[in-house]
């Protein structure tokens, strides 16, 4: 079973920046694209970025688009999303998540999770 463990949360103050990283444990599967999520209390999940393992290709919410930026490391098994001009629009606990096909990508339905990283910009 793979685990997904996100790090690199914190309180910044807005307009700061903040790296995330999500390590995965040990692949028994080929990973087909990860993804960032967010979760703002009282709000519902929202889909921050992709990127796909094959190729790399990204794509992103048009509420980050041009300020955060998702990339992997395919040695290290790992995936990062660099926050930049951080607003505090952005507080919300992000999370990680796997696919195994184009599918679960396509359609968001991610078998695998992290745990979250909790990421806090004041004004």
């Amino acid at each position: 079973q793979v685990q997904l463990v996100e790090s690199g949360g914190g309180s910044v103050q807005a307009g700061g920046s903040l790296t995330l990283s999500c390590a995965a444990s040990s692949y028994t599967y080929r990973s087909t694209c990860m993804t960032w999520f967010r979760q703002a209390p009282g709000k519902e999940r929202e889909w921050v970025a992709t990127i796909y393992t094959s190729g790399g290709a990204t794509i992103y919410a048009d509420s980050v688009k041009g300020r955060f930026s998702i990339s992997q490391d395919n040695a290290k098994n790992t995936v990062y999303l660099q926050m930049n001009s951080l607003k505090p629009e952005d507080t919300a606990m992000y999370y990680c998540a796997d696919a195994t096909t184009l599918g679960q990508c396509f359609t968001r339905n991610f078998p695998y999770w992290g745990q979250g990283t909790q990421v806090t910009v004041s004004a």
